[in-house]
């Protein structure tokens, strides 16, 4: 077992729609001082950074990082996808648990286009791609975005091997607009109800526009720390990182299975070592972030996680256990699909979510009696990332 890992700083802009933004640097700098001033840690005692985005040059994380100070630390730039900002908070968590720092800061960012998330297959060297071409063939391939149509017909084998409705998937969506009526960083704080999710324009079966994620700007950062560097800064009772897990792809997901193809093997496997690493499970947890890019995913997710049982999703929904006063509240912050997907930014900005609910910063969203927090983020091509946090 390596040395605890505190999160002992988070920051975030308010997420923004394409077009509406600061420039990459100078989101992702705004995100640093302010994790940097959440710890109560000058510049120049981080020893190293990891900058994480997926848009942009091979040095963009320099650009970034540079605007907070000229101190020549290491700066590890980080692409994986969606689950970039987790990666980068995993690479740092390794430095610091392994004894190679003391103090690290993690930044996540990415300035967008609108359509960002739309472009067509094409015959890149990427087995996901080539093997969603496949299934999409077989489930009715249209000029929807490839995302869409990989998720929505994860949702598609979901109905018909459980039977579960449309509907079931609009309520994700209803209540992520809901949490995020409570959040001041989210792109949209107006609440949808059901009727208006399922009303709004297809996108892929059984998806609809305000089941879909939007595609976002913006920037969330973190500073992690040693049990021996917070005690000489005394940051006391410091929320941290009981367990951390990422899994890429298995051959499963290559089979004969959409759900399987968009990640699900990755997430229960990593959640499986987060727990088993953790000695915690499903019922110690009273507060989730997870990877809702489409309705659909979150409803995956909930049974890869082990919040509920395989097949028992739309029961757990329409029962309310995914929201206040039930058994998980779920993406509180209003999630992917409402408070925004700057794709480096957001690992980190569920990061910073879990921190503040942790510490019962978390104002009208706050989770009654939150004291450990479970995180998912996931990118195909692939990477998964589960992180376990607590605070005792």
């Amino acid at each position: 077992m390596g040395r605890r890992v505190n999160v002992i700083g988070v920051g975030m802009t308010k997420f923004a729609k394409p077009g509406e933004s600061e420039d990459y640097h100078v989101m992702a700098a705004g995100a640093a001082r302010a994790a940097l001033a959440d710890a109560g840690v000058p510049y120049a005692e981080v020893e190293q950074a990891y900058a994480g985005y997926v848009f942009g040059d091979s040095t963009c994380g320099q650009r970034a990082v540079y605007e907070v100070g000229l101190t020549g630390i290491p700066v590890i730039n980080v692409n994986n996808n969606c689950s970039t900002g987790s990666t980068a908070l995993f690479l740092g968590r390794q430095a610091v648990e392994g004894g190679l720092a003391e103090c690290v800061l993690v930044v996540g960012f990415e300035k967008m286009e609108k359509g960002a998330l739309g472009s067509k297959f094409t015959d890149r060297a990427n087995p996901i791609e080539q093997h969603a071409n496949v299934m999409l063939k077989v489930q009715g391939f249209n000029q929807s975005p490839p995302t869409a149509q990989m998720f929505g017909g994860a949702g598609r084998e979901y109905r018909w091997r459980y039977g579960a409705k449309r509907e079931t998937f609009g309520k994700i969506s209803e209540k992520a607009r809901a949490h995020a009526a409570n959040n001041p960083y989210a792109v949209f704080n107006q609440r949808l109800t059901l009727d208006e999710v399922m009303a709004s324009p297809e996108v892929f079966d059984p998806l609809t526009r305000f089941q879909c994620c939007p595609p976002t700007c913006g920037a969330a950062a973190a500073v992690l720390c040693s049990d021996d560097f917070a005690r000489r800064h005394r940051i006391t009772h410091a929320v941290y990182i009981a367990a951390q897990a990422m899994k890429t792809d298995y051959a499963t997901s290559f089979q004969d299975s959409m759900i399987k193809m968009v990640g699900y093997d990755m997430s229960a496997n990593a959640a499986r070592e987060v727990y088993e690493r953790s000695g915690l499970g499903p019922s110690d947890v009273q507060v989730v972030e997870l990877h809702d890019c489409f309705s659909t995913n979150e409803v995956l997710t909930y049974e890869a996680l082990g919040l509920c049982a395989e097949g028992e999703a739309e029961k757990y929904i329409w029962d309310g256990q995914n929201t206040y006063g039930g058994k998980h509240v779920t993406n509180p912050s209003g999630g992917l699909l409402s408070k925004g997907h700057p794709l480096g930014a957001t690992g980190l900005a569920q990061c910073t979510e879990l921190v503040w609910q942790l510490r019962g910063q978390a104002d009208k969203r706050q989770v009654d009696g939150a004291r450990v927090a479970l995180q998912h983020n996931l990118g195909l091509g692939g990477a998964c990332v589960v992180t376990m946090y607590r605070k005792d």
